[in-house]
């Protein structure tokens, strides 16, 4: 097993959390899950551009399949709860 490496993927959820769909993946690449979660907070930050209630950061395995890049897609000012 190599290296493994960390994403930021952002979720959008329509009722608070419980049904969340990825919209983006933030573009860094980070060498472990701690530094990973260090910098979600400032992604987070920077993900208002969704149309959703509710805007979520999620470390996750690069190599996971639910990690695969994705283009954003913008649908308004976001509110971010929580």
């Amino acid at each position: 097993m190599g290296p493994v490496s960390y994403v930021i993927a952002i979720l959008g959820c329509a009722d608070g959390g419980a049904a969340c769909q990825q919209v983006a993946i933030a573009p860094a690449r980070y060498e472990s899950a701690a530094a990973c979660e260090a910098a979600s907070g400032d992604v987070l930050a920077g993900s208002t551009d969704f149309d959703f209630p509710t805007i979520v950061a999620k470390c996750r395995s690069a190599k996971s399949p639910a990690a695969v890049e994705r283009k954003p897609t913008p649908r308004g000012l976001a509110v971010k709860q929580g």
